[in-house]
């Protein structure tokens, strides 16, 4: 029985920091495909105010934040056209400790701006659609996908 023990207790000291590390990069991705990507757009009920209104309280809701982003990107274009940019990513975004990767094709991008001058409870934004490229945080090296937009080229 003990040799069984000393095992379990082997196996969680050198994987359990491993599976720790892949379920915070699982997420990472799960949020990503949930937060900025929005194939095919949808459209919100005019009572939410515009596209980015209704999105960012979407969005707060989710990240379970009353904070009001600054800026958030939405790509409206399939999930596996975005992530083959990940497949092998040589570059190092040492600001982010995340590898990072500028798409070759544009996309088409809504980006959701906070309004100037409003009061702090409230969060209005507005909205540009426009196809540019995309700098992406990758979770890895090789064979990786998108974790974050770090901007627009």
């Amino acid at each position: 029985m003990a040799p069984a023990v000393a095992w379990l207790l082997f196996l969680q000291l050198v994987l359990g920091p491993t599976l720790v590390v892949d379920i915070k990069v699982q997420i990472a991705i799960k949020n990503f495909r949930i937060l900025h990507i929005d194939y095919p757009r949808v459209s919100y009920p005019k009572g939410f105010q515009g596209y980015c209104n209704g999105l960012m309280a979407y969005v707060r809701g989710r990240k379970q934040s009353w904070y009001c982003p600054q800026i958030h990107y939405m790509v409206h274009a399939p999930w596996r056209e975005i992530k083959r940019f990940c497949k092998y990513s040589d570059s190092f975004c040492e600001n982010y400790n995340e590898y990072c990767t500028l798409t070759e094709d544009s996309f088409p991008v809504t980006i959701c701006s906070l309004a100037p001058r409003q009061p702090p409870t409230s969060c209005y934004y507005n909205d540009t659609l426009t196809n540019q490229r995309l700098y992406l945080l990758c979770s890895g090296k090789h064979d990786a996908e998108p974790i974050g937009i770090i901007g627009l080229y």
